[in-house]
């Protein structure tokens, strides 16, 4: 009867064991794949998020070049003899608003494209947010006191 009863028993254990099993790697085959998924998709981001930072350092550079550029313009214009100057001032100013209207049109589409960039991020999650490197590049702006800005000092007159 107690050989029965241990048998039965370990039958049970079997069975609850089996169960078990069955039960637990179908959970453990779902997570895997999300999480499979999920770095595949942080991949992505982090390339995107990348390339943003990079699209933004070529509009600063575009812009130093630019105003480079108006800054020669503005030499030549300045030593120029007086009844060229009418015309060099018109094609100054038609240079400066033509960079300028460019520019803006250039920076509204980014800002939409970042808009959009930082909701993905936050429908991924705090930590996805902080692993920006455009959220790292604005961090290191927070520890700069306001109003220094070391690319452009200020002249001594």
């Amino acid at each position: 009867m107690k050989n029965q009863t241990n048998t039965n028993l370990a039958i049970r254990l079997g069975f609850a064991l089996a169960l078990a099993l069955a039960i637990w790697s179908p959970v453990q085959a779902q997570d895997a794949a999300p999480a499979k998924g999920k770095m595949a998709m942080d991949d992505k981001m982090m390339a995107r998020c990348q390339e943003m930072k990079d699209q933004k350092q070529k509009v600063m550079e575009d812009t130093k070049a630019q105003n480079a550029e108006l800054t020669e313009h503005v030499a030549q214009m300045n030593s120029a003899p007086e009844d060229k100057k009418i015309g060099l001032i018109a094609a100054v100013l038609t240079h400066m608003v033509e960079q300028r209207i460019s520019m803006d049109a250039r920076k509204a589409k980014m800002q939409e494209e970042m808009m959009h960039h930082m909701m993905n991020h936050m429908q991924m999650g705090k930590e996805s947010m902080s692993q920006c490197p455009m959220m790292k590049g604005m961090k290191d702006m927070d520890h700069k006191p306001a109003g220094d800005n070391t690319e452009h000092p200020t002249e001594q007159k």
